[in-house]
């Protein structure tokens, strides 16, 4: 399956990338050789997430910002995404990036969001992720190896989603001997 992978990604950025500049995103394939940093926080329930529990589902994680336009419209297309393939399957974390924990719960209560939101006030999560861009997501396969990052606002309800999600299911989580 390791060897399949590259290609299905290779796949699905071609799919994607004929779109581009129409869409206004950019999908980056993470370097092979390079480890993912660690993603543990809060939630605004006060709930502990934590990437390497994960392991044996697709994740998305997605850095955005109330005050980014882009991150706003993007958003109902997450949660449409992440209650079509329910949460044993596929977790989407919405990483609030560099506000309050009021701001963001303000947010929560306007627009019906029910996604995990964790909190990143000081930007230290989005630093690890080297994330720059908003709104960007990271691909997390089921084996929980980094796929890609899609930087800049995609439907992820539309095909151009679906070729990069649907691959992240594919990979089963390693076995330890």
């Amino acid at each position: 399956m390791r060897a399949v992978w590259p290609a299905v990604l290779a796949t699905a950025v071609v799919l994607v990338t004929t779109r581009v500049h129409a869409q206004g995103f950019d999908v980056t394939p993470w370097p092979a050789r390079q480890a993912a940093p660690p993603l543990q926080a809060r939630d605004l329930h006060g709930q502990r997430w934590d990437l390497a529990s994960l392991r044996g589902k697709a994740v998305l994680i997605n850095f955005w910002a109330s005050w980014c336009a882009p991150c706003l419209v993007e958003m109902p297309s997450l949660q449409a995404l992440a209650r079509r393939h329910g949460p044993e399957q596929l977790v989407v974390l919405a990483v609030n990036f560099k506000e309050s924990a009021p701001t963001a719960q303000r947010f929560v209560q306007r627009t019906g969001l029910d996604l995990p939101v964790l909190l990143d006030p000081a930007g230290a999560i989005a630093r690890q992720w080297k994330v720059k861009v908003f709104p960007t997501t990271v691909l997390v396969a089921a084996d929980g190896r980094v796929q890609a990052l899609v930087r800049g606002e995609l439907d992820w309800t539309g095909p151009q989603a679906a070729a990069l999600v649907e691959p992240l299911f594919r990979t089963a989580p390693r076995k330890t001997p």
